[in-house]
Order: C-alpha cells, then sequence, then structure tokens
C-alpha cells in the first residue's frame, strides 16, 4: 500500500501557486523613514542541516509604528510605498534574506508599548500548520519590557534575538532552528 500526503495533512510544498504577487524581499520604501536593515541567516533542522523549502512570511509596523493597511490613510502619507509585509523563499542551502527598517513600537494586548519586532511567519513541507515567532533588535532597551519577549526563558531568548554584524551595523543575522538544544521560540496564537 503507497500511502500518498494530501493537502490536508501538509502545508506544502505548493506555496507558489496563484501567490507569487506576495514574494518580495524589499519590505521597506524607496526612501523609507527610519533605519534600514537587511537580515538573513538560515533555517536549519535539529543537526543544523539546511531546509530549502521553508518559506517566511514578514509582517511589520513602519518606523512610526503603524501598519501598512488600507483603511490607514495616515500611514500611507508617513512612508508612501511601505509595504510591511512579504514572503521570501528559503534557498537550496537554507539561506534566506530581505531589507526592512526597524519598525516603531506598537500597542500590545494590555495597551503597554512593545519592544520594535518583526513577526514572522514560517511554513514548510511536513508542518500541519504554520509556526509563528518573531524578530527583535538587539541592544534595543525596550526589549526587556517586551510582554512577548518576557514570556520566553531567558535562556532562550537570545533564539528571537538578531544578532549584529561586527563590519555593517546596517546587517543582522537572525538564524531559525527548527528543533534540537537551539531551538527557535515559537508562539501559539
Amino acid at each position: 500500500m503507497i500511502l500518498k500526503a494530501t493537502s490536508s495533512q501538509t502545508v506544502g510544498p505548493y506555496f507558489r501557486i496563484g501567490l507569487n504577487w506576495l514574494y518580495t524581499d524589499n519590505l521597506a520604501a524607496e526612501n523609507p523613514s527610519g533605519d534600514k536593515f537587511e537580515i538573513s541567516g538560515k533555517i536549519l533542522d535539529a543537526d543544523g542541516n539546511a531546509i530549502p523549502d521553508a518559506i517566511l512570511e514578514l509582517w511589520q509596523a513602519n518606523a512610526s509604528g503603524k501598519y501598512a493597511h488600507p483603511e490607514d490613510t495616515q500611514n500611507k502619507s508617513i512612508d508612501p510605498g511601505f509595504l510591511g509585509f512579504g514572503r521570501v523563499s528559503a534557498e537550496e542551502n537554507g539561506s534566506f534574506h530581505f531589507t526592512t527598517i526597524k519598525p516603531g513600537r506598537v500597542p500590545g494586548l494590555d495597551g503597554k508599548l512593545q519592544a520594535p519586532h518583526i513577526v514572522v511567519s514560517i511554513f514548510m513541507r511536513g508542518l500541519l500548520r504554520r509556526l509563528v515567532t518573531r524578530i527583535y533588535f538587539p541592544d534595543d532597551p525596550a526589549n526587556d519590557e517586551d510582554f512577548a519577549l518576557n514570556l520566553v526563558e531567558p535562556a532562550r531568548r537570545a533564539t528571537l534575538i538578531a544578532q549584529k554584524s561586527p563590519d555593517h551595523p546596517a546587517q543582522l543575522t537572525w538564524n531559525v532552528y527548527m528543533q534540537g538544544p537551539n531551538e527557535t521560540v515559537f508562539f501559539d496564537f
């Protein structure tokens, strides 16, 4: 008997059918407000092997803490061309990269401001549901008071914080480990 996966058993690998317009590696406007960064990394399994067919879906606010929403006309005047949303594919070696700006702080569930962050959903073959995590910015003082980051035990918070490049201040590295001792923290939303 041969068993075949069906669409109800996995979220991939059919990521692009009818969705090509969502893929972009540049979320920033042409002349954005705020600090522009390139974030790169790899998606890895527990043994450090590359996962080549993953998709990262990115969502963030602009530098003023406003999301790109069709009904938010104020946002369009603050930063025309800001996308704040996109998808990037992992390469054969598991690597990915995208360009964006450091987002402003947005209110959390309790009304308190969250630290600047990017929400990341990960899709890949074999997952029944997307995985949700966040990228935080290194050395940001607001990280200490962020409600979501404070839900994570201190020893694991580093999996959510991008690392600075010693040679290029506008380049950050953030790797995703799907399992194992270095597993990235994923949130249950």
